[in-house]
């Protein structure tokens, strides 16, 4: 069985070279022609000795992954949809903007968390995927769009892991894959320009800021313990409190000086001005000193099994600007490609359920929201 080379940031690649007899340079060398120049057969590295080539044939393969389908929106945005064997497949979507292009690329087949907005949780969990499978999504659509484009110049200025899936819950296959994207070898881009997207996975919070810290995205959604305990079922192992305090703890090592909180806005779920004036004095005022941050408004995509629909666009304006006034830099995310469903919330690929989430969802759609109480909720220490 031969080793697929997409597995692999360049110190693994160097210890497989070691184990075919080669120099660290070699590895180098290659690594470069997978990543920055899109290789897929050995025989094109012409640099490489033809007797290390041989070996490569022998032993080594680079695979991507196979395409199922591309859709292009009428904004530009492309969501590729990619085979990950076994029935389930996954979904990257690449945004072209003026000034930037990013892929926001999936983690896993499925979710386990079963955020009640978000259609990938709807569908259950089946798997993580492996390093080689993250970096397959980038890898492939940095070179396609390279072709595309007619283009040798990067073309994807910034990834985002917020595509399928929770990343910190395959952390042992992402920390890996970000080093690739980070490598001035491999794609070399900054660590501000790789943003990972959590629902609050405090202990890993803490992990990711030693091992890999990029920028950092926590799906926040309410604020306050009681609401966001029905929102992200997650809450309820790490309330906001604790993820708050992760926040701060990860700002030592971060690349940037703020959290970026995502709200998804739902219509009388969590829209009002209460919930707003909350979100301000949760941020402002939590350990005493406060959580540097930056909000980002998310339009809710509606899907048929949610039972949630999106808040007026006029409420959201307000919501933002009661935060603006509080000095709180807000953002509403413009919804790109939400007419090939690759918006944010609506990546769902095609996993099979081994979890029975559909039915865990539907229970949870009979249990109506509480009022919002008028403060924070306290919440018990895990």
């Amino acid at each position: 069985m031969t080793t697929n080379l997409l597995d692999f940031d360049l110190d693994g690649l160097a210890a497989f070279c070691e184990g075919l007899g080669e120099k660290r340079f070699r590895a180098t060398q290659l690594f470069r022609w997978i990543h920055q120049r899109g290789a897929r057969e050995f025989a094109q590295m012409t640099d490489l000795a033809k007797s290390l080539r041989d070996k490569l044939a022998v032993h080594a393969r680079i695979e991507g992954l196979p395409v199922l389908t591309q859709h292009e929106s009428a904004d530009g945005t492309i969501k590729w949809l990619f085979d990950v064997g076994n029935g389930n497949a996954v979904e990257a979507v690449f945004i072209p903007e003026d000034d930037r292009g990013t892929l926001c690329v999936s983690s896993q087949a499925g979710c386990a968390v079963g955020c009640r907005f978000c259609s990938t949780g709807h569908q259950g969990f089946s798997r993580n995927l492996t390093s080689g499978e993250i970096l397959a999504q980038l890898w492939f659509a940095e070179h396609f769009l390279r072709g595309h484009l007619k283009t040798t110049e990067r073309v994807i200025s910034n990834v985002v892991m917020m595509g399928m899936g929770e990343p910190l819950q395959n952390y042992s296959a992402l920390v890996p894959a970000l080093r690739v994207m980070l490598d001035d070898h491999g794609y070399g881009l900054s660590r501000r320009r790789v943003t990972v997207s959590t629902s609050g996975m405090v202990r890993m919070i803490d992990r990711l800021a030693l091992d890999c810290p990029v920028a950092l995205a926590v799906s926040l959604h309410a604020p306050n313990n009681e609401l966001r305990d029905n929102l992200v079922p997650l809450n309820k192992k790490h309330c906001i409190e604790d993820l708050l305090d992760a926040c701060n703890r990860y700002l030592e090592f971060a690349p940037r000086d703020f959290i970026t909180f995502e709200y998804c806005m739902l219509d009388g779920v969590n829209d009002q001005p209460e919930h707003a004036r909350q979100l301000v004095e949760l941020v402002q005022r939590h350990g005493g000193t406060g959580v540097p941050c930056k909000f980002n408004l998310i339009p809710f995509n509606p899907f048929p099994q949610s039972g949630l629909t999106r808040s007026p666009h006029s409420r959201v304006l307000a919501f933002a600007k009661i935060l603006s006034d509080a000095g709180i830099v807000t953002t509403v995310r413009k919804t790109r490609g939400d007419d090939i469903d690759a918006a944010c919330g609506q990546l769902a690929g095609d996993v099979r359920d081994r979890t029975r989430v559909g039915e865990r969802i539907a229970r949870q759609r009979t249990i109506m929201l509480k009022p919002v109480p008028a403060t924070v909720a306290a919440r018990d220490e895990e």
